[in-house]
């Protein structure tokens, strides 16, 4: 398969989405490039199909396109989730459409009955395994964003509050009194720390989603 340009970091792309809302057609042409490797990672989960890589990526390339074409930042929804479905839909329409595969197994055949006795189609199973996908893609963005938030926006002492606060970078979650002994100022201090610290990276996420440190937060809180 081919090696496709490394994805655009977060700043990159928030800087490349508002070139494209400018009207640059060398944003356009840099959104596609830099997001193949998500039209490859959609693509692998229909590889065992009558059909191979190559052509699914192909067509996962119109879908990618279509997204870029189309996409509006003040929806709230990430590109990464937008973009992998419009992806999907074009592999699906594919896969739909193929004579030979329909006639070996129809996608709209029934397979089984969900909790409430309802059909469930093979297209059911296919869209609900890449919704898990989309979710992955999506935690590995929002990882992605956080750790940069992290490195530009915070300093140093706010950093280290956060870092041992919610266990990052490998290590153990720590209360704030752990955390005031450790650095050799009060808890107080250290709660005044950490909250300026998660406002700052509210703010880099945009509060367009829940970032990923929240759901941490809400489970370091109960500790």
């Amino acid at each position: 398969m081919k090696t496709f340009p490394k994805p655009l970091s977060a700043g990159e792309e928030r800087a490349c989405l508002e070139r494209l809302e400018a009207g640059e057609p060398e944003a356009r042409t840099l959104l596609i490039e830099r997001n193949m490797r998500l039209v490859a990672h959609v693509a692998k989960k229909y590889q065992n199909s009558d059909y191979d890589m190559e052509e699914f990526i192909s067509v996962g390339s119109i879908g990618l396109i279509k997204a870029v074409n189309t996409y509006h930042r003040d929806r709230g929804s990430r590109f990464a989730t937008y973009a992998a479905k419009c992806i999907e839909n074009e592999i699906l329409m594919l896969l739909r459409s193929n004579k030979k595969y329909s006639r070996e197994v129809s996608l709209y055949e029934p397979v089984g009955v969900d909790k409430d006795g309802e059909a469930v189609s093979l297209v059911d199973l296919m869209e609900a395994e890449n919704r898990e996908m989309l979710d992955d893609i999506i935690r590995d963005q929002d990882i992605r964003e956080l750790y940069e938030a992290y490195e530009i926006g915070l300093k140093n002492q706010e950093k280290a509050v956060i870092r041992m606060r919610y266990g990052l970078f490998g290590e153990k979650a720590r209360t704030q009194r752990e955390i005031a002994a450790a650095l050799g100022i009060s808890r107080s201090y250290v709660s005044r720390i950490e909250k300026r610290a998660l406002k700052k990276l509210r703010e880099q996420f945009g509060e367009k989603e829940s970032p990923p440190y929240q759901q941490k937060e809400r489970e370091v809180r109960k500790t």
